[in-house]
Protein backbone atom coordinates (compact mmCIF):
# COMPACT_ATOMS: atom_id res chain seq x y z
CA UNK A 1 0.00 0.00 0.00
CA UNK A 2 1.55 3.39 -0.67
CA UNK A 3 1.49 6.34 1.14
CA UNK A 4 -1.76 8.03 -0.68
CA UNK A 5 -3.96 4.91 0.10
CA UNK A 6 -2.84 5.68 3.57
CA UNK A 7 -4.17 8.80 3.53
CA UNK A 8 -6.84 8.26 2.06
CA UNK A 9 -7.78 5.13 5.18
CA UNK A 10 -7.09 7.97 7.50
CA UNK A 11 -9.29 10.53 5.28
CA UNK A 12 -12.42 8.01 5.75
CA UNK A 13 -11.73 7.84 9.58
CA UNK A 14 -11.58 11.42 10.16
CA UNK A 15 -14.71 11.34 7.87
CA UNK A 16 -16.43 8.92 9.82
CA UNK A 17 -15.52 10.64 13.30
CA UNK A 18 -17.50 13.57 12.08
CA UNK A 19 -20.55 11.55 12.55
CA UNK A 20 -19.99 9.61 15.36
CA UNK A 21 -18.26 12.39 17.50
CA UNK A 22 -19.20 10.47 20.92
CA UNK A 23 -17.50 7.09 19.58
CA UNK A 24 -13.80 6.29 20.46
CA UNK A 25 -11.26 6.42 17.80
CA UNK A 26 -9.89 2.83 18.71
CA UNK A 27 -13.57 1.98 17.77
CA UNK A 28 -13.95 3.47 14.32
CA UNK A 29 -10.59 1.88 13.67
CA UNK A 30 -12.05 -1.34 14.57
CA UNK A 31 -14.98 -1.32 12.16
CA UNK A 32 -12.63 0.14 9.02
CA UNK A 33 -10.51 -3.05 9.64
CA UNK A 34 -13.70 -5.56 9.74
CA UNK A 35 -15.35 -3.94 6.88
CA UNK A 36 -12.88 -2.20 4.80
CA UNK A 37 -9.83 -3.38 4.60
CA UNK A 38 -6.82 -3.98 7.02
CA UNK A 39 -6.01 -0.44 8.29
CA UNK A 40 -1.91 1.03 7.99
CA UNK A 41 0.03 2.12 10.97
CA UNK A 42 0.66 5.39 9.16
CA UNK A 43 -3.25 6.06 8.92
CA UNK A 44 -3.71 5.18 12.25
CA UNK A 45 -1.16 7.23 13.26
CA UNK A 46 -2.87 10.45 11.09
CA UNK A 47 -6.23 9.61 12.11
CA UNK A 48 -5.11 9.82 16.31
CA UNK A 49 -3.28 12.57 16.14
CA UNK A 50 -5.29 14.94 13.89
CA UNK A 51 -7.98 14.05 16.26
CA UNK A 52 -5.30 14.51 19.52
CA UNK A 53 -4.56 18.21 17.61
CA UNK A 54 -8.19 18.79 16.26
CA UNK A 55 -8.65 22.13 18.58
CA UNK A 56 -4.89 23.09 17.12
CA UNK A 57 -6.06 22.67 13.51
CA UNK A 58 -9.46 23.75 13.83
CA UNK A 59 -8.07 27.12 15.11
CA UNK A 60 -5.62 27.68 11.64
CA UNK A 61 -8.32 26.75 9.34
CA UNK A 62 -10.65 29.11 10.88
CA UNK A 63 -8.02 31.80 10.91
CA UNK A 64 -6.91 31.30 7.54
CA UNK A 65 -10.38 30.85 6.37
CA UNK A 66 -11.51 34.14 5.33
CA UNK A 67 -14.71 33.22 3.12
CA UNK A 68 -16.33 30.43 5.23
CA UNK A 69 -17.00 29.56 9.37
CA UNK A 70 -15.77 26.35 10.32
CA UNK A 71 -19.04 25.16 10.66
CA UNK A 72 -20.01 25.99 6.78
CA UNK A 73 -16.53 24.11 5.74
CA UNK A 74 -17.72 20.61 4.66
CA UNK A 75 -16.57 17.43 6.75
CA UNK A 76 -14.81 16.54 3.67
CA UNK A 77 -12.85 19.21 3.75
CA UNK A 78 -12.17 19.30 6.88
CA UNK A 79 -10.79 15.90 7.23
CA UNK A 80 -8.80 16.88 4.31
CA UNK A 81 -6.99 20.06 6.20
CA UNK A 82 -6.53 18.17 9.38
CA UNK A 83 -4.85 15.25 7.74
CA UNK A 84 -2.55 18.15 5.66
CA UNK A 85 -1.85 20.38 8.78
CA UNK A 86 -0.82 17.15 10.94
CA UNK A 87 1.55 16.22 8.28
CA UNK A 88 2.72 19.87 7.89
CA UNK A 89 3.06 20.40 11.84
CA UNK A 90 3.88 17.02 12.91
CA UNK A 91 5.31 14.62 10.41
CA UNK A 92 8.75 15.65 9.99
CA UNK A 93 9.36 13.18 7.10
CA UNK A 94 6.99 14.78 4.65
CA UNK A 95 7.75 17.53 3.18
CA UNK A 96 5.35 20.74 3.40
CA UNK A 97 4.64 20.81 -0.47
CA UNK A 98 3.96 17.09 -0.62
CA UNK A 99 1.39 17.56 2.23
CA UNK A 100 0.13 20.17 0.53
CA UNK A 101 -0.18 18.65 -2.96
CA UNK A 102 -1.59 15.61 -1.62
CA UNK A 103 -4.31 17.15 0.19
CA UNK A 104 -5.30 18.72 -2.82
CA UNK A 105 -5.24 15.35 -4.93
CA UNK A 106 -7.82 13.89 -2.01
CA UNK A 107 -9.83 17.31 -3.12
CA UNK A 108 -9.93 16.37 -5.98
CA UNK A 109 -11.09 12.94 -5.64
CA UNK A 110 -13.67 13.24 -2.73
CA UNK A 111 -13.91 17.09 -2.82
CA UNK A 112 -16.86 19.15 -4.53
CA UNK A 113 -15.79 20.59 -7.93
CA UNK A 114 -13.63 23.97 -6.87
CA UNK A 115 -12.66 22.94 -3.33
CA UNK A 116 -9.25 21.80 -3.97
CA UNK A 117 -8.97 25.57 -4.40
CA UNK A 118 -9.66 26.49 -1.41
CA UNK A 119 -7.94 23.74 0.47
CA UNK A 120 -4.81 24.68 -1.36
CA UNK A 121 -5.57 28.53 -0.55
CA UNK A 122 -5.98 27.93 2.94
CA UNK A 123 -2.84 25.56 3.59
CA UNK A 124 -0.92 27.77 1.03
CA UNK A 125 -1.99 30.76 3.64
CA UNK A 126 -1.13 28.96 6.59
CA UNK A 127 2.58 28.64 5.19
CA UNK A 128 3.09 31.76 3.95
CA UNK A 129 2.00 32.96 7.43
CA UNK A 130 4.30 30.83 9.75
Amino acid sequence: MNRREMREQALILLFEKEFFEDKPADEIEKVFEENVEELSDYAKEVFENALLHIEEFNSIVEKYSSTRKLSRIPKINLSILRIALYEIIYAENIPESVAVNEAVELAKKYSGKDDYAFINGILGSYLRGK
